[in-house]
């Protein structure tokens, strides 16, 4: 296939993503061996880098493999990234695997060195359409792991949910756990009933979004009635407004899950304000040039 003429970065090498090449002996290849990040830039900036570099860590932690680089190392191999691109808008991808080993063993290799994989893609926002008039869904059972909260590699699971929703037409899979709304396939979601906000508690089943912790940090600054507890299936169903959040898509509105009207079928009064507060976090942070 062609590859975009973009510079990545691979083990403390910038070059063209064509020039990068990874063993077919990696446990990232073989096993899933893993873990990424996502972080959105905005005119070069990078946004919550903080937050997103801690997320990292912590999920390094969780698969047991020592971080490769401390936080401002991180910081200025991603910002030197971001400058090799010709776009101002970006999404930079980070994946860390454990590494080329021989045989192949499910356990832990004994000494090897991790795979350090960066690129950085155009970030194209939500179109103003879908912000205007909220966007479709589909719901699915939760069909993956138990550790959920690992911003693991391994995503087949999230793919096949994916997909149920590019083969419906719409924009994401909302899953349910046990009764209760968990996240989406690749978001977090959020509801509004009776005029609070409502956002599931972080846990093992749910991969918390730094998106999702701003929306709840802008809610209570500014004082939207909010309450952070499980949310039953019907109550989800029942919701006035569903909002969906992500790094890439910021905060959506759903106005359709499985056919079914959610509220009045637009995006709800406190989606706007939110989404007004989003837009001024984001400009004021880029334009001061801080997370």
């Amino acid at each position: 296939m062609d590859f975009p003429a973009l510079t990545g970065f691979l083990n403390g090498r910038f070059a063209p993503l064509a020039d990068l090449q990874i063993s077919v002996l990696d446990r990232g290849f073989l096993f899933g061996d893993g873990i990424y990040e996502a972080i959105p830039v905005y005119n070069r900036h990078p946004l919550r880098l903080t937050e997103h570099l801690r997320r990292l860590a912590a999920s390094l932690v969780a698969i047991n493999m020592p971080n490769p680089y401390g936080e401002e190392q991180w910081a200025s191999l991603i910002q030197k990234l971001i400058d090799q691109q010709s776009f101002a808008d970006q999404s930079v991808y980070i994946q860390i695997t454990r590494g080329p080993a021989f045989p192949r063993n499910h356990a832990f290799p004994a000494a090897t060195e991790p795979t350090v994989f960066m690129f950085a893609d155009e970030l194209l926002p939500p179109t103003s359409e879908a912000v205007a008039n909220g966007v479709a869904a589909v719901s699915s059972d939760d069909i993956r792991w138990q550790r959920c909260n690992i911003k693991a590699i391994s995503l087949l699971a999230n793919v096949l949910l994916k997909q149920q929703a590019v083969d419906a037409g719409v924009a994401e899979t909302i899953l349910f756990r046990d009764g209760l709304l968990i996240e989406g396939a690749s978001s977090n979601i959020l509801v509004v009933k009776e005029g609070v906000l409502l956002a599931p508690p972080p846990s093992h089943f749910m991969l918390t979004g730094i998106t999702y912790d701003l929306v709840i940090e802008l809610a209570k600054q500014h004082n939207m009635p909010l309450e952070i507890c499980p949310i039953s299936e019907s109550t989800a169903r029942q919701a006035d407004e569903i909002w969906l959040t992500s790094s890439s898509k910021e905060v959506l509105a759903v106005v359709s899950l499985d056919g079914q009207v959610v509220g009045t079928g637009q995006p709800g009064p406190l989606y706007q304000a939110m989404y007004g507060y989003f837009q001024v976090f984001k400009n004021e942070a880029m334009r001061l040039g801080v997370e």
